[in-house]
């Protein structure tokens, strides 16, 4: 430290004295010794840099903050001492005494410079390490009270051993490091002491501000210097592994320019001798594939560009191997190759009628297509979108209607998709890159009017790699699909002839735009009729055939295929019942190859011999009138299905609770449920019900299946009025049906699948509101016979209809 700033000191002992008997400073502890030197500083706090007390060496910062600029400005008035401190978090704008590090350096401010920007650049010296003990204030400023740390020397002997070898590795750095300046090691050359040197070099390293950090606060010489020896070791290990690789891609592009030069020589002497290369006979190859087929203009001249960029290549290059599969994609993709239609309705009708039984409305569909076709060649291609519960027929009747036309038949599956690139594909200048799904199927069917089918449009996903619903939105509309665009091929691609057939279990969850596009065709599911039918003729020869064994190996009677339609499967396709007759089959392979033969006639009797105990209950859910439940009938992916509705009422404080994961709108109808049935059991003969004292339950059981909708509000009305008045509901009806505060019933949705459950659950009287009556006209016939169906239009007729005793 200068004589000035000793001599500053001594004059300022008493003020300081003072200041720390007004902020109850105590004397330092911790290992300083009671020597130590008292200053009282303006603080500069240091953003992700640490100032190291290097004599004669003068450090810049970039002073911005009014809290810094403030301080500056204190140290220019007085003796241009600071206190730089580094702060925890570098990206703190304002700091307070707590958010800085307590050890940092006396630094004397040697220059002051305004940059044209608005900042200031100071240029200080590093003095003395200090360590700041207490603040004197922080307003506009940090100042702060502290006592200088001097340094330890308790190993003379080790840091006198340890400097020689800091100083060959810190040569070594110097050596790798170009950033580092070789006036760095001059410096450390001629330090005279051993904490010197380790600050030097601790200055010179490019160290994160946590290690400078800990290097300045450590007061102990050898210990310092062990900690600058390890950090000059890691060091090394890092320069030394960049000028590895540094040297590896220098050798890597020398020898790519050295192949490159040797390339054009060759090809120079091979043009000269008459004698072709591979890529030379590859590019002869696309050019003449090119002028040969039948393409598009653009799709011409787009290809030989790319030719000639690929002849201007070298062959081993990653852009050559790039430009090669766009060309074979943009050759091999059927541009003008179509197949002709089959137009003999008789035909396609018997095919249809082969390999589906029933789905009368998708054949008459299909037919009228075909009629059409037949009439006006250049008629436009339907988008369909066949919707359903699973096992109904939906992908299998894609490729029996691309069989009748005689097309090509290609599938893609969506679920699970949630890259919109999977539809539209990557860029062609990314390595790897490929078209989307749909010019991917085009190039597998090889013409341009293929039947496409898209399974599972209703399992797509989205995510921050876009909406692939939203990419299908082109795909999927007749007025944009002629000129289709794909990222990758960048031309634009004629889908119009393309049958489009997407397939959903539902069309929840599906942009109102994209259901617009289609022409949506319901399968609700098959009826136990319709099921007895298709098991006899084409599941149980299918399953025998699989199973080696011959058409009469295995005998089903009627009634035992009904067995196990009501009891062993429940669900709207046909799945259940084709692996309880695989597994009749297996057996049946068992007891052949054990040489067990006999006859194998399953009769209804036999049925729980083979498949074990029955898995569901056949008829309504309840049998017996009861009170205060009645059932509903749901609509799900997989069909109809029933439920009870329970309600129980106990003593409390007018509280409702609903139970069985119930969806916001079935809650809302449960609400106008309790409503309307306080209003109906006021309006009669039972007024004494206090509600303010009476809680309320309504559950739904299969508590785990999520259940939403207003159609189960009038089974919840008609279970409260029902515990309410303790009348019992009716065991062998099934309700649905909205309900509004003033007691109507609103029509509601799905009904025909809604149907269809009852009546495979054996239900035979089904309540629904009289707005539905024109659903009734879709139902098959012997299902209109089998059903009772009861037309309300009031809660009050439902009431009368469903409960006991009710007039």
């Amino acid at each position: 430290m200068s004589p000035m700033a000793d001599t500053t000191l001594l004059h300022d002992d008493q003020r300081i004295a003072a200041e720390r008997e007004a902020t109850g400073a105590s004397p330092p502890s911790g290992g300083l010794d009671d020597q130590t030197i008292e200053v009282d500083l303006p603080v500069l706090p240091l953003r992700g840099e640490t100032l190291f007390p290097i004599p004669d060496t003068v450090n810049s910062f970039v002073v911005g903050r009014e809290q810094s600029l403030a301080a500056i400005e204190e140290a220019l008035s007085r003796d241009r001492r600071v206190l730089a401190i580094s702060q925890h978090d570098p990206d703190a704008e304002t700091v307070t005494f707590s958010d800085l590090h307590e050890v940092g350096t006396e630094a004397k401010i040697a220059r002051v410079l305004k940059l044209p920007d608005g900042s200031t650049s100071v240029l200080a010296e590093g003095i003395r390490r200090v360590r700041a003990i207490t603040p004197v204030s922080e307003h506009p400023f940090i100042r702060a009270i502290g006592w200088v740390v001097e340094e330890l020397n308790e190993a003379p002997a080790e840091a006198r051993e340890l400097m020689p070898l800091t100083l060959e590795l810190f040569h070594s750095v110097v050596e790798l490091n170009d950033t580092t300046p070789d006036e760095a090691y001059i410096r450390a050359m001629n330090a005279e002491t051993p904490g010197l040197l380790a600050d030097i070099v601790a200055a010179s390293l490019n160290l994160v501000s946590g290690t400078q950090q800990e290097l300045l606060e450590i007061r102990e010489v050898s210990e310092r210097l062990r900690l600058v020896h390890t950090v000059l070791e890691e060091e090394i290990r890092v320069l030394e592994l960049e000028r590895q690789l540094r040297d590896d891609v220098r050798e890597e592009v020398d020898k790519d320019q050295r192949e490159f030069i040797l390339r054009e020589q060759l090809r120079t002497i091979t043009k000269e001798l008459g004698e072709t290369s591979a890529q030379n006979t590859e590019i002869t190859e696309f050019r003449e594939k090119l002028e040969a087929g039948r393409y598009p203009e653009a799709v011409i001249e787009r290809g030989l560009k790319e030719i000639d960029r690929l002849n201007a290549m070298p062959p081993g290059s990653p852009e050559a191997s790039m430009v090669r599969n766009y060309l074979e994609w943009l050759i091999e993709l059927p541009w003008k190759k179509r197949t002709r239609d089959n137009t003999d309705i008789k035909r396609a009708a018997q095919i249809l009628d082969t390999h589906h039984h029933g789905l009368d409305r998708v054949k008459e569909r299909l037919l009228e297509y075909i009629a059409v076709r037949r009439l006006a060649r250049q008629s436009r291609s339907p988008i369909l979108c066949f919707v359903g519960p699973p096992g109904v027929g939906k992908t299998s009747l894609g490729q029996s209607i691309a069989q009748a036309l005689s097309r090509k038949f290609v599938r893609v599956s969506l679920g699970g998709v949630r890259d919109e690139a999977e539809i539209r594909g990557h860029r062609m200048t990314y390595i790897g890159s490929m078209p989307g799904r749909i010019l991917q199927m085009m190039r597998q069917a090889g013409t341009v009017n293929p039947v496409f089918m898209i399974d599972e449009l209703d399992k797509l996903g989205v995510d921050f790699r876009g909406d692939p619903a939203a990419a299908l939105l082109e795909v999927l509309d007749p007025e944009q699909n002629a000129a289709f665009s794909d990222h990758y091929l960048e031309i634009p691609y004629d889908l119009s002839r393309v049958i489009f057939i997407a397939t959903a279990n539902t069309l929840e969850g599906l942009p109102p735009a994209l259901i617009d596009r289609m022409e949506v065709v319901e399968l609700p599911g098959y009826v136990e009729d319709e099921k007895l039918a298709i098991a006899e003729r084409f599941l149980i020869p299918r399953e025998l055939e699989e199973h080696g064994l011959e058409s009469d190996a295995v005998r089903f009677t009627h009634d035992a295929l009904t067995r196990i339609i009501r009891e062993y499967t429940r669900e709207a396709g046909v799945r259940g019942l084709t692996r309880s007759i695989a597994s009749v089959a297996r057996k049946r392979a068992l007891a052949r190859a054990e040489r067990k033969d006999r006859d194998w006639k399953i009769s209804s009797r036999d049925v729980p011999k083979a498949l074990g105990p029955p898995r569901f209950r056949f008829g309504p859910a309840e049998t017996e009138a009861s009170v205060g439940t009645a059932m509903a009938v749901f609509s799900t992916p997989a069909g109809g299905d029933l439920s009870p509705v329970e309600v129980s009422l106990a003593s409390g404080s007018g509280q409702i609770l609903l139970t069985g994961l119930l969806g916001r709108v079935m809650k809302e109808s449960a609400h106008a449920a309790l409503t309307y049935a306080r209003a109906w059991t006021d309006r009669l003969e039972h007024k004494n019900h206090h509600f303010a004292q009476l809680d309320v339950h309504v559950h739904v059981p299969s508590g785990a299946l999520p259940k939403d909708g207003p159609s189960a509000g009038l089974a919840v009305v008609v279970a409260l009025i029902s515990a309410l008045t303790r009348r019992q509901v009716r065991h062998d009806l099934t309700l649905t049906g909205e309900i509004t505060l003033q007691g109507r019933v609103l029509p509601v949705g799905a009904i025909k699948p809604k149907v269809l459950g009852a009546h495979r659950a054996g239900v035979r009287t089904f309540v629904l509101p009289q707005g539905n009556r024109q659903d009734l006209a879709e139902l098959p016939r012997h299902v209109r016979q089998d059903i009772e169906f009861i037309e309300v239009a009031t809660v009050d007729e439902a009431l009368r209809r469903a409960l006991l005793g009710v007039q």
